[in-house]
């Protein structure tokens, strides 16, 4: 069988857990700011309800409906320059990221990332990767008005990338991630860098779960349109 070569037109990056293995010092940070606040929380579902999401949704889960907007954003703020400020000299892309985006750039795939995360870590991170040159679009939490697993953002990439969502493929790490992609209509390819791969298989729509960028070319890529890719759901 031949492959389309022109498929996908586009790759659209997730950051954390997806760029960098970054969710440890995440889940650190709320379990400091929760026990700042004497707020209880489970340690096994804490990865659930921040990974993946914004902030402002974590912080409703924990803190409440009483805090406003502007105290959102102060917790917001100081919470992610401790975050930028511990995770600074252990900023490093997953293993085989770059040489998957080097594939793509040669191939002229158009690429972009699409986080929940705040403007000023998104643009850490693509800088302490040096992944600008890569990168066509990038879209973060603070441009949309509905977080993952609202398919928005990722919608809102391809407009700007000027591609059919239908010829985009996402990756993911997170439940609410890969659901997002899914609803905007993408391919979507789960990597299993935060929760276990059975968990991504069994409750989400993911079209592929590898362990790694390493199990993942521009041919698996260019499977994944054609329903061949080994584990493809379909």
């Amino acid at each position: 069988m031949t492959l389309d070569l022109t498929l996908p037109a586009a790759a659209i990056f997730d950051m954390d857990g997806v760029l960098i293995d970054s969710n440890p010092f995440h889940l650190r940070k709320w379990v400091a700011l929760l026990k700042e606040h004497r707020i209880p929380f489970d340690q096994e579902e804490l990865p659930k309800v921040i990974l993946g999401h914004r902030n402002d949704s974590a912080f409703r889960h924990y803190f409440g409906e009483q805090l406003t907007r502007e105290q959102m954003h102060e917790l917001s703020e100081e919470l992610e320059a401790k975050f930028r400020q511990a995770f600074a000299p252990h900023a490093r892309p997953l293993p085989g990221l770059p040489r998957l985006m080097e594939e793509c750039h040669a191939s002229g795939i158009a690429m972009a990332v699409a986080s929940s995360a705040m403007a000023k870590n998104v643009e850490f991170i693509v800088e302490a990767l040096k992944l600008r040159p890569y990168l066509r679009v990038i879209l973060t939490g603070d441009e949309v008005s509905h977080p993952k697993p609202d398919p928005e953002i990722y919608l809102k990439t391809a407009t700007k990338l000027g591609v059919q969502p239908g010829a985009c493929v996402a990756f993911e790490d997170s439940f609410v991630g890969v659901e997002a992609a899914k609803r905007a209509g993408m391919k979507c390819l789960g990597i299993a860098s935060t929760f276990p791969a059975e968990d991504l298989r069994r409750e989400t729509h993911a079209d592929l779960v590898v362990p790694s960028f390493e199990a993942v070319s521009l041919q698996t890529l260019r499977q994944l349109f054609h329903g061949t890719t080994p584990g493809n759901r379909h």
